[in-house]
């Protein structure tokens, strides 16, 4: 059975940083993609990074890049995202999810984990 579970959320300054955890098990984490997504309230699900677990090639939304770095530890099954100059905006509760390949598309990921509260205040 695929589980994601992430961890690393919470309540920082606008400035601030945090680094979240997706830990995987159930698959050959090196086989796969893994990409993390945020929600707001009342807004869409959208994609932040997604790094490419064979040849470690990442993918950032414009929002983001420059900010947030996505690594990953194969020995641990763990995918990181460090967020760094956080902001208001970036408040949103954060998923990891595993997809056919790397895509911007909430649909094209098959697992998602339940997800971790990142609030920013200002």
């Amino acid at each position: 059975e695929v589980q994601l579970v992430e961890s690393g959320g919470g309540l920082v300054q606008a400035g601030g940083s945090l680094r979240l955890s997706c830990a995987a098990s159930g698959f050959t984490f090196d086989d796969y993609d893994i990409g993390w997504f945020r929600q707001a309230p009342g807004k869409e699900r959208e994609g932040v990074s997604c790094i490419n677990s064979r040849d470690g090639v990442t993918y950032y939304a414009d929002s983001v890049k420059g900010r947030f770095i996505i690594s990953n530890d194969n020995a641990k099954n763990t995918v990181y995202l460090q967020m760094n100059s956080l902001k208001p905006e970036d408040t949103a509760v954060y998923y990891c999810a595993v997809p056919e390949v790397c895509t911007w598309y909430a649909t094209g990921y098959d697992y998602w984990g339940q997800g971790t509260q990142v609030t920013v205040s200002s």
